[in-house]
């Protein structure tokens, strides 16, 4: 019995110290607890200490980051005080241990062999009531020594379609660069740079796909040298 209770008094601690820390309603407690679970996570032990990323609620905005390491959609629910809907690889989010959490979050899968429509609809879905659409418009975990020199064609065309602009967000200091559990576990020290928002005009431009792989990677201020260069204002 004393087993028992130690096991039952640490599970209302762990739900009390989710839901006193949830920063976002997911629409579900359990994911809620999720939420603040994660934000000390984050905080603490990956010294998240620039907490608060400002997205502007109008006009509707596309997310979009760097993919360096497997805690990088962690970091950006941490810095966010709304719900995120990540789109990700379809073979990703069929893993059976994950899948759980991805469902949860309202994730959005996507067929790499082709076949993206059925996710584009969903995104534009989730758009149109307002929610906050993210991806990793790089393809992948990436390190900067391993670099892409393009992104994803995914980006422009949601941008097109859904005519949002994009708000692209820099993770920094990541402790384990490049991987995926190895991040999990080795401490970071997270900073954030926040681009000023990039029109669809400019999401359309021959090259945009270049100068925004340049700018995740951190080889240029801004994806348009005639542009103002990377702004922190918006960071709290």
């Amino acid at each position: 019995m004393t087993a028992l209770a130690i096991i039952i008094v640490l599970t209302v601690f762990i739900f009390y110290i989710g839901h006193k820390n949830n920063g976002a309603d997911w629409g579900h407690w359990g994911t809620n607890v999720l939420d603040g679970l994660i934000r000390i996570y984050c905080r603490k032990y990956h010294r998240q200490y620039q907490q608060a990323i400002h997205i502007p609620e109008q006009p509707h905005v596309i997310l979009a980051a760097n993919h360096i390491s497997g805690i990088d959609p962690f970091l950006l629910i941490t810095a966010m005080d709304r719900p995120v809907r990540f789109m990700i690889a379809k073979e990703e989010y069929e893993k059976p241990i994950l899948n759980w959490m991805f469902r949860a979050a309202g994730c959005i899968p996507v067929d790499r062999t082709g076949r993206v429509e059925k996710a584009f609809r969903s995104a534009l879905r989730a758009i149109n009531k307002g929610e906050l659409v993210a991806l990793f418009p790089q393809g992948g975990i990436h390190r900067k020594d391993e670099p892409r020199e393009t992104t994803k064609p995914g980006i422009v065309r949601l941008a097109q379609l859904s005519q949002c602009p994009i708000f692209a967000v820099r993770i920094n200091g990541v402790g384990a660069p490049g991987t995926v559990l190895n991040s999990v576990f080795k401490r970071s020290n997270i900073t954030f740079d926040v681009h000023p928002l990039i029109s669809i005009s400019q999401a359309s431009e021959a090259d945009f796909r270049h100068r925004f792989a340049e700018w995740l990677l951190d080889k240029a201020e801004s994806i348009n040298s005639h542009t103002n260069p990377v702004l922190d204002t918006d960071l709290n």
